[in-house]
């Protein structure tokens, strides 16, 4: 006997339950709901899903995604220049902005560098780093990685590449908890941890 009374529905939830954190039971859940939603507002829920996923670019400079060739940040004349603060990855970014505690540019590098899953230096943004601690005007560097072992192994990594690096180079404050993921961090202590960052070489 089918699990579902549609073949259709039952392709549905096989593929919202793709997504993570999202069961079957919760995938059936959200499938129905949108089925019983005015088609007006499924279509325009499957065209934000498929403008996004084909419009959204990376910002040339940083590499966080944008709409244009340069993201709302790096395009802000507000922001300050003078620090660069880099991180994992787009979900970083958008943790730290959330707290409101950060005012300078950003650095994606594209992960962590982690042996297990594959992932050499060769694989990040590393190499537009240097290129950016040399040819901009910056004066600190953030590093703001996760508390693991794969983000305290790229930070050295990081800290190796910039040696000749004239500024100060800093990492956020031991307020978040070891092996977590910078995205899980609540507002407040993500916060102090930007506010409170020490010189890498004290670490």
């Amino acid at each position: 006997m089918a699990e579902y009374s549609s073949i259709l529905l039952e392709k549905a939830v096989d593929e919202l339950s793709k997504l993570p954190g999202i069961g079957k039971k919760t995938a059936l859940r959200l499938a129905l709901h949108l089925l019983g939603e005015e088609k007006i507002k499924t279509d325009q829920l499957c065209k934000s899903l498929s403008d996004m996923r084909n419009n959204i670019v990376l910002c040339k400079r940083c590499y966080n995604i944008s709409d244009e060739p340069l993201c709302s940040i790096c395009a802000n004349p507000k922001r300050d220049e003078s620090l660069l603060c880099v991180v994992a990855d787009m979900r970083d970014v958008l943790a730290i902005e959330r707290t409101c505690s950060f005012n300078g540019l950003y650095h994606v590098l594209g992960g962590i560098i982690n042996p297990i899953e594959g992932i050499s230096p060769n694989d990040l943004r590393i190499n537009e780093l240097f290129e950016r601690s040399i040819k901009e005007d910056i004066k600190e560097i953030i590093l703001a990685l996760p508390a693991t072992i794969e983000g305290d192994t790229t930070n050295f990594y990081l800290s190796r590449v910039l040696k000749d690096f004239k500024g100060n180079i800093t990492t956020i404050a031991k307020g978040i908890s070891v092996g977590d993921a910078l995205e899980y961090a609540d507002e407040v202590t993500l916060g102090r941890s930007i506010t409170n960052r020490v010189p890498y070489n004290n670490v």
